[in-house]
C-alpha cells in the first residue's frame, strides 16, 4: 500500500524500539503530552517519544499527577499522539489501571493505539508522582502478576513492558533492586528503578541488574541530572525526560503573557516564537494542501 500523503508513515515501530533498547548505546526519549509536543520531538531528530502521565493529566484535566486521570483518557491521548508521528512512542500506564483483567485490557488497547511500550509501576491506587512523597506500594507478588498478565496478553513480543518500582524512597535501594530483579524474572523487558538519589546509587542499580534499565531525569527531582554520555557509561539504555518540555512551555508562556499584559503587544516576543509559516509547516501543511488538491475538482 502506498504511503498516504500528509499522514505519518509508521513501519515496524515496535521492532525499532526493541532494537534501540537492546543495543549498546543510550537512547533519549523526551516527554510529550499532546500531538504538538510529540511533533516537536520528532522534528528535532529524536528516535523515541515518551508520553508523560503527569503531562497528560496537567494538560487534559488541569490536575497534578495524583491518579486523577482515567485509563480511557490516557489511551485516547496516546492514540492521537502515536498517530501523529512516525517514531516509536512509549506511554506511562500508571499501575495498569486495576487488577489482572484491567491489565489485559490496558495492554490490548495501548497496543491497538499504536504505542510501542507501556510502563507499569508497583504503586497502589491512587498513584502519585515518583518524585513526590506519599507513595504507597503493593506487595511484589501483585506487581509480578501485573507484569505476567501484560506479557501474556501482548500480541507482538516487541511491544515492550517497562516495570517501574517506587520502593527506593520508602524501603531503600536494596529493596528496590530486589523488586526489580523479581520483575525481570516475571518477564519485564526494561527495568525502571524510580528516584535513586545519587550517582553511586545509579551505578549500583546497573551493576546489579542485567535487564536493560531506564533513567528518569526530572529537573528539581530526587535524581541527579547526568548527561547522556555519563548515563550510557553507567549502563542505562533508555533515558526519559518526562516534563522538560512541559516546564519550558510553561516558563516561556508565562514570560510572553507577562510581556503582553505589561506592553499591550507581543511584538517584543516575536523573535522567540515560530512565525505563522514555521508553525504550520511543523504540521506538514504543504503535504496536507497537496493531498486536498489531489481530490478537489478543478
Amino acid at each position: 500500500m502506498r504511503q498516504p500523503i500528509g499522514l505519518s508513515h509508521k513501519t515496524n515501530r515496535n521492532a525499532q524500539l526493541a532494537n534501540f533498547i537492546t543495543g549498546k548505546k543510550l537512547v533519549m526519549a523526551p516527554g510529550c503530552f499532546d500531538c504538538l509536543t510529540a511533533k516537536l520531538i520528532e522534528k528535532s531528530g529524536f528516535n523515541i517519544a515518551y508520553i508523560t502521565g503527569s503531562g497528560v493529566s496537567m494538560s487534559a484535566l488541569g490536575a497534578p499527577d495524583m491518579g486523577v486521570i482515567s485509563f480511557s483518557e490516557v489511551v485516547e491521548r496516546a492514540y492521537r499522539i502515536a498517530d501523529s508521528v512516525s517514531i516509536p512512542v512509549i506511554c506511562d500506564a500508571d499501575t495498569g489501571y486495576g487488577g489482572p483483567i484491567n491489565i489485559i485490557r490496558t495492554v490490548r488497547e495501548f497496543e491497538r493505539a499504536g504505542v510501542s511500550a507501556i510502563q507499569i509501576e508497583d504503586q497502589a491506587w491512587p498513584k502519585k508522582c515518583g518524585h513526590e512523597p506519599g507513595r504507597k506500594l503493593v506487595e511484589p507478588d501483585e506487581m509480578i502478576n501485573r507484569i505476567k498478565a501484560a506479557v501474556d496478553t501482548r500480541l507482538d513480543d516487541n511491544f515492550l513492558i517497562i516495570a517501574r518500582t517506587d520502593a527506593r524512597t520508602s524501603l531503600g535501594l536494596e529493596a528496590a533492586i530486589e523488586r526489580a530483579q523479581l520483575y525481570s524474572e516475571a518477564g519485564a523487558d526494561v527495568l525502571f528503578v524510580e528516584s535513586p538519589e545519587s550517582e553511586i546509587e545509579m551505578q549500583q542499580i546497573n551493576k546489579m541488574l542485567a535487564t536493560p534499565t531506564l533513567a528518569n531525569l526530572v529537573e528539581g527531582g530526587r535524581t541527579p541530572i547526568l548527561n547522556a554520555k555519563r548515563l550510557e557509561e553507567i549502563g542505562y539504555r533508555l533515558a526519559i525526560y518526562p516534563n522538560s518540555l512541559t516546564r519550558l512551555i510553561a516558563f516561556q508562556s508565562l514570560a510572553m503573557l507577562r510581556a503582553l499584559q505589561e506592553n499591550g503587544t507581543t511584538k517584543n516576543m516575536a523573535d522567540q516564537m515560530l512565525n505563522h509559516r514555521e508553525l504550520w509547516d511543523l504540521f506538514d501543511y504543504p503535504e496536507w494542501v497537496a493531498l486536498e488538491e489531489k481530490y478537489v475538482s478543478q
